[in-house]
């Protein structure tokens, strides 16, 4: 839909001089789920891969779990007040069998580009929801040396990021380093669902052998969202929260942190990781 990007004018100032030129910015437009008829939910995002996104916040929800699942999503037409489409609004239809969660006002969520679901309830939530334990999937083994390559691999796939310099990304490395699949957006949660929506469709869930790195920080929705989509090891070049730390550890996620350079911290699942060298006391 070519809405990815927008052009604005712009006032540069460099070294005193100044100059009037158009500047290329990420696209940050609202998108409305609904399920089944119903809104369910609010989130800006980057418009592109909306039918991901959908799919990949009702996994991260408990309501999808695989393919089947899913009947199908449409964009609801009539969405503007002259009757036109605007393409922020998309309805997921599901399968007969699949249950509904309790769609009431309270239920009703907003989420932001920055904070994922605001005031999302309690680690025992995800814990009692996840379809796939990560503590019962094949073990994983990863080199730190494999992690530490990762970034530079995402930050030379950030097609839209070379443009805009405003967008974070989310990508999914197979335990050899090789890149499965990297998506964009204004907010990092929306990234992950977009990656986790597309896995659901191509029949790929649970991601039970993949490492999910994010380009900023590891917030406690980015830790949930792996932990529903069975991934086990989760990488963030930023640093992760206290309840993410938390919830990797209830749950047995390998949560690593200021992943830059040879350097990186982790978190929890330390196992997964092969380690070398004895860890000194700090």
């Amino acid at each position: 839909m070519g809405r990815v990007t927008e052009r604005r004018k712009v006032i540069r100032i460099r070294d005193g001089a100044v100059s009037s030129r158009p500047d290329t910015l990420v696209a940050e437009e609202p998108l409305e789920i609904h399920l089944n008829g119903k809104p369910l939910a609010i989130t800006m995002r980057t418009p592109g891969d909306d039918f991901a996104l959908a799919a990949g916040f009702l996994v991260s929800e408990g309501v999808l779990a695989n393919a089947y699942d899913l009947q199908n999503i449409v964009y609801c037409a009539g969405a503007t007040v002259d009757g036109s489409n605007s393409y922020n609004v998309v309805d997921v239809r599901t399968s007969p069998d699949v249950v509904m969660p309790d769609i009431t006002l309270e239920r009703n969520v907003y989420t932001t580009s920055s904070c994922g679901l605001c005031g999302k309830a309690s680690l025992d939530a995800v814990r009692t929801t996840a379809r796939w334990p990560i503590a019962d999937t094949p073990p994983v083994r990863v080199e730190p040396a494999l992690l530490a390559s990762l970034p530079d691999r995402l930050r030379a796939a950030q097609r839209v990021f070379d443009r805009t310099g405003g967008l974070h990304a989310a990508a999914l490395f197979s335990e050899a380093g090789e890149l499965l699949d990297i998506r964009e957006d204004v907010g990092r949660h929306n990234a992950v669902d977009k990656l986790v929506g597309r896995a659901l469709q191509n029949g790929d869930l649970p991601l039970s052998r993949v490492i999910l790195l994010v380009s900023g920080r590891a917030s406690f929705e980015l830790a949930q969202k792996a932990v529903m989509a069975g991934i086990p090891v989760l990488a963030a070049v930023s640093a992760p929260s206290s309840l993410a730390v938390d919830l990797a550890a209830e749950t047995g996620l390998t949560l690593v942190g200021f992943l830059r350079g040879s350097n990186m911290n982790v978190y929890a699942g330390e196992d997964r990781i092969a380690l070398q060298a004895t860890a000194t006391q700090g």
